[in-house]
């Protein structure tokens, strides 16, 4: 098992309250950043390579160093609770059972940013965990963590918790800061960026749950410390939500040096595909990075191991390769049909697009319709080119990142399996009764290891 940071005390009972949480060492990464200065915080959380956990990887240091610092104009941190990507749930973990570590992040970032007041932006379906947030929040004022005069330090520090409306188009940093300030949620062009013009207007820095509360190891052991786990440029842990066709879906913190194989078929991860089914494909960072076929996925494209981190996925663009995402691990075994499951995250995106770029708009509408003409058996071969087409005029031209996140699934299933979606077109009758099996494969697809 690897080495873990932010899940070490999620089976304490009771480490949902402070009680229990400082008892576990809660707050002392707090006691210690509030005697440190703003600017060496920031170089700790450079020296540890974090990158957002959100879906990006953008090195968060990097991104906080980017703040603009006008006299006389307030600054924010927002966290992005908005996780609504299909297949991820990590952020939904951290919050309802281990609110104290988002909202001791929190404070050690928002003192490092110099922001006075700070938001949570969570996702309306998460009707709950509010309630969760602000007994956590609550509990941290009592005891001196939160509100005016911080551990005696003179900095004051107040949190907001704003429930979105269930739009996933919020998890865009810029149509959240919308939607925060009461308006539609609609993406912002860019420039400006939040860091300059954010919330009101004002520098605003915008990171995700997992990315904040993992500020809080880094403080701890030193950002130094930290970046010797994992590998290269994906250092420290990241959370990984796996569900599909597995054994033990759920949600795993890993250092990023195990291999792919490895994280599906270990009892310590998600303990293999049920019923001896064969990997089919795998999206292994939420709905909108591209599928990869199981031969590989399992190997990169130079034939060496594919490992669970930023760059070992990627390896080969999107040729060969995919993105860790925002770590939603979805695992396909040999009975998914590649044309159905492409056709569900069509309509989702159709669904979702806030319809302000035509390319969006229009596009991901076009898809779904034309993927349901597929899965329901009246298809026709032009059909693929057109999708093709289609998708290659959404990707690059929308203001948010939307328009990628629909574009890319099509394009995938189509550059690996357009044997499926040709089959579905030949036999359109077989296709409504059955599913286009491995056996179907010349290059057959990787069996199930012998893991040691």
């Amino acid at each position: 098992m690897s080495k873990k940071l932010l899940l070490k005390n999620a089976h304490v009972e009771g480490i949902r309250f402070l009680k229990a949480y400082r008892e576990n060492g809660g707050y002392s990464s707090l006691e210690k950043a509030m005697k440190m200065s703003p600017d060496e915080i920031l170089e700790q959380v450079k020296a540890s390579g974090l990158r957002g956990r959100g879906g990006a990887g953008f090195p968060t240091g990097l991104k906080w160093s980017f703040l603009a610092k006008p006299e006389g104009v307030p600054r924010y941190l927002v966290v992005n609770a908005d996780e609504s990507e299909p297949g991820t749930f990590k952020d939904r973990y951290l919050m309802e059972y281990l609110p104290h570590l988002l909202i001791e992040g929190m404070i050690i970032s928002s003192f490092c940013l110099g922001a006075k007041r700070s938001y949570i932006y969570i996702r309306g379906e998460y009707s709950w965990i509010p309630d969760i947030l602000e007994k956590a929040i609550e509990e941290a004022k009592e005891a001196g963590f939160l509100g005016t005069n911080i551990l005696g330090s003179g900095y004051d520090l107040e949190f907001y918790i704003q429930r979105g409306g269930g739009a996933y188009i919020c998890g865009e940093e810029t149509a959240l800061l919308e939607s925060l300030e009461g308006k539609r949620g609609n993406p912002r062009l860019k420039p400006p960026f939040p860091a300059v013009k954010g919330l009101w207007e004002s520098p605003t820095v915008v990171n995700n749950v997992e990315t904040i509360a993992a500020v809080v190891p880094i403080i701890d052991i030193t950002g130094a410390q930290y970046a010797k786990i994992g590998v290269g440029k994906s250092t420290g842990t990241k959370l990984i939500s796996a569900c599909g066709n597995i054994n033990k879906p759920g949600v795993y913190e890993i250092d990023m040096t195990i291999s792919v194989e490895e994280f599906i078929y270990s009892e310590d991860y998600c303990g293999g595909i049920p019923n001896g089914k064969r990997l089919k494909a795998c999206i292994p960072g939420g709905s909108s990075v591209p599928i990869v076929p199981a031969n590989l996925l399992l190997k990169t494209i130079s034939g060496e191991t594919r490992y669970m981190n930023y760059e070992s996925l990627s390896d080969g663009g999107f040729v060969s390769g995919t993105m860790m995402g925002s770590g939603g691990f979805i695992v396909l075994d040999e009975d998914q049909c590649i044309v159905e499951h492409t056709m569900t995250l069509a309509r989702f995106y159709n669904h979702e697009s806030c319809g302000q770029c035509t390319p969006c708009r229009e596009g991901t509408g076009w898809m779904y319709k034309i993927l349901k003409k597929i899965d329901s058996g009246y298809g026709e071969m032009k059909d693929i080119d057109l999708l093709w087409d289609i998708q290659s005029k959404i990707e690059g031209n929308t203001i948010c990142p939307l328009g990628d996140a629909a574009a890319w699934p099509v394009a995938a299933a189509i550059r690996h399996f357009r044997d499926e979606f040709e089959w579905h077109v030949r036999e359109p009758q077989l296709s409504q009764t059955q599913n286009y099996g491995l056996a179907h494969y010349a290059d057959p697809i990787v069996p199930k290891p012998e893991l040691v």
